[in-house]
Parts: structure tokens; sequence; C-alpha cells
């Protein structure tokens, strides 16, 4: 085969690659951030929360979506992270459903350590590994509403990086010691404290899950 011929053919099959890797990411409707905010769980409310899932997103060519963070707050007014997510289905950036709707994602996800992965495609590192990072913070009970009450489980509604308050924490690897819920991905316990260094003292970065509203 000529020199020629055999550069353009590699050429065609490099680009022919790239778009299907970009496709796919464009599909992507769900993952755990491989970053945090950098001031523990204070992401300057609910909106800045949504905008690192999305800069996240569209850094990693899934930008054609709206997305939101996994997150309720409390207090008046209160918002269910189930009722800011869309409607699914939610596909993770190898192209697996972890839930086709709502209900299933409350109830008979695919949920696991091997499909809660990041925008990138990686494994969020669990229990076992070092450092562990399967804390993700969701301020939520099981079904994905909000908490009544006056005990904080969302860091003063997702402004607080110290160590006053705390959050509502779920285990991404599904995994953990035995405790009220160790395999929950969304209401496993409480953090300590709001902080980095109180989040990662229970295996946790203040990572977030992110969904596609549409």
């Amino acid at each position: 085969m000529p020199s020629s011929l055999a550069r353009a053919l590699v050429a065609t099959l490099t680009l022919g690659a790239a778009a299907l890797a970009f496709a796919d990411a464009g599909d992507m409707s769900f993952f755990v951030t491989s970053t945090n905010g950098g001031k523990g769980a204070d992401y300057g409310g609910l909106a800045g929360a949504d905008k690192h899932c999305q800069t996240l997103a569209a850094a990693a060519g899934a930008g054609n979506h709206t997305w939101h963070a996994y997150l309720s707050t409390q207090g008046p007014g209160a918002v269910n992270a189930r009722d800011r997510i869309g409607k699914g289905p939610w596909r993770n950036a190898k192209g697996v459903v972890i839930a086709n709707d709502v209900a299933a994602l409350h109830g008979g996800n695919n949920m696991t350590k091997q499909t809660d992965l990041t925008e990138k495609g990686d494994v969020v590192n669990g229990r076992g590994d070092t450092p562990n990072r399967h804390d993700i913070l969701t301020g939520s009970q099981p079904d994905g509403t909000a908490f009544s009450g006056s005990d904080d489980m969302t860091c003063g509604n997702w402004t607080k990086s110290g160590d006053d308050g705390s959050a509502m924490l779920g285990h991404a690897d599904r995994n953990g010691t035995p405790g009220p819920a160790p395999t929950s991905w969304n209401a496993s316990h409480k953090s300590k404290g709001c902080s980095d260094s109180g989040l990662a003292s229970t295996g946790g970065a203040g990572y977030l899950y992110c969904f596609a509203t549409n």
C-alpha cells in the first residue's frame, strides 16, 4: 500500500474513533465528579453545585445536556434531590444504564462501584482503596427527599466548609462498615463536619452525583 494511502487510511480511522468517542461522551447522563469544589461541602448552594457538574460534563464532551447535582436542601422552600434530576434514563460514561427513571433510581437501580463512574469513565476509590473516596454528598433521605427538623444534614444548604454542621452522605461503591445503611448510595451516614479534612476522615472528598436533566 502506498505510504500516502496508508496515512490517509490511518487519519480516517483516527477521526472516526474520535467522533465515536465524542458521541459516546455526549450520551453520558450520569457521573460522579472526579474533583470537588475546593471548599469542602461549600459549593455556594445548589447553583454552584450545578455549575460544577456542568463544567466537568462540558470538559468531558457532554455539555449538550443540562446538569444538576443530586442534592437536597432544608428549611423554607426545601428542595428534594429526586425532583431536580430529570426523568431518566441515565447512563454512565461507558453507556451503561444505572436507572431508567426516578422510581428505579430509588429502588432497584444498577449503581455499583463498577458503574458509578466519573465523567472521565474512571472508577471512584471505595472501601479498601487508598485513599477511600466513596462518601458522596447528597443531603437526602433514601427516597431522595429532603430532611425536616433542625439537625443540619446539608452543611447549611451547601454553604459550609468548616467543622460545624454535617451532611448526609451516600456510598458510591455500595460498601461500608456496619451501620444504619452501609450499602446505600444516597443515605449511608452523616459527615464529620463540612471541611475537606472532616469529609476525608470518613472516606470522602466532597464529590457529587451529577445527573442530566434532559
